[in-house]
């Protein structure tokens, strides 16, 4: 997990990064230690740095495939008890414990992007010793399920049954869920990235040719402007390739010599016969 602030003008905007394996000492997955945050020990030094700020919004990036749920949950009460807006966005594999941490952010916050894969799942736990080891150890994973799905209710607005049901499939491993199902379950608010920013003298071809409500907002078509040969100020580093593409989608349309009124004894088109109506009357016969 590694942490970066920005302040910007008057506005300060917080940013965390979650990386790597949640609740694993940072010295264990990366070389420079000092730039991670892994444990909720650590992150809770940050948090108490970022609180100082008073900033009016915290982004938490995630990209993790979980780790410990007990670090998970300490690290969601502590984001959800930050009196500014939190955003979260997940990114990559987000899974298993990080999803938790994913639903601390403010109302209509939770952001999922769109090359994003999302897992729940049940608890799961390496152990030994004898039969009441056992027992208290299926007591425990029983208790964080139960304790998951509740959370996961909660912020969804969804039945803690719907949310076991998910953790439950492929025997309690649970089901990488696309973006698109991660908000159908209600585990996300909105997808992200889905429609990279246009750039380039083509989308303001297309916007400048574009007739209907959409095109409301783009730049207006300059003055004195040949769109198919346009002029190096404003071709920037479109490719020979791409202008040539361009040319040619908005080219006038050819007409066939068939259709062509100068040629005597082939198959008149409606659009021949219009062009010979219109020759008739400039000729004034």
């Amino acid at each position: 997990m590694k942490t970066k602030i920005e302040i910007r003008n008057e506005a300060s905007v917080c940013t965390i990064d979650i990386e790597g394996v949640i609740g694993v000492d940072e010295e264990m997955q990366f070389g420079d230690s000092s730039q991670s945050v892994a444990t909720y020990e650590r992150f809770r030094r940050e948090v108490e740095h970022i609180r100082e700020m008073a900033p009016s919004e915290v982004v938490v990036n995630i990209r993790s495939t979980g780790g410990d749920v007990n670090d998970a949950l300490l690290i969601y009460e502590v984001l959800a008890s930050l009196e500014c807006k939190v955003t979260t966005r997940c990114y990559g594999y987000t899974a298993s414990a990080a999803t938790i941490i994913a639903q601390a952010a403010s109302e209509g916050c939770r952001e999922v992007a769109s090359s994003a894969l999302y897992l729940i799942h049940r608890a799961h736990c390496s152990t030994e010793g004898n039969a009441s080891d056992m027992k208290e150890c299926l007591d425990m994973l029983e208790k964080s399920d139960e304790r998951i799905a509740a959370l996961y209710a909660r912020r969804s607005g969804r039945s803690v049954e719907d949310m076991v049901s998910l953790m439950n499939e492929n025997g309690g491993r649970g089901r990488w869920l696309a973006p698109e199902e991660v908000v159908a379950a209600a585990l996300a608010d909105r997808i992200i990235g889905e429609e990279p920013q246009r750039k380039g003298i083509v989308a303001k071809i297309k916007g400048w040719l574009n007739l209907s409500d959409k095109s409301e907002g783009l730049p207006p078509l300059p003055s004195a402007t040949n769109i198919l040969h346009l002029p190096d100020n404003l071709a920037g580093s479109l490719s020979a390739l791409s202008l040539r593409e361009g040319q040619n989608a908005i080219s006038a349309t050819r007409t066939e010599p068939r259709e062509d009124p100068s040629l005597e004894g082939s198959a008149l088109s409606q659009n021949a016969l219009a062009y010979a109506e219109d020759a008739l009357r400039i000729k004034g016969l």
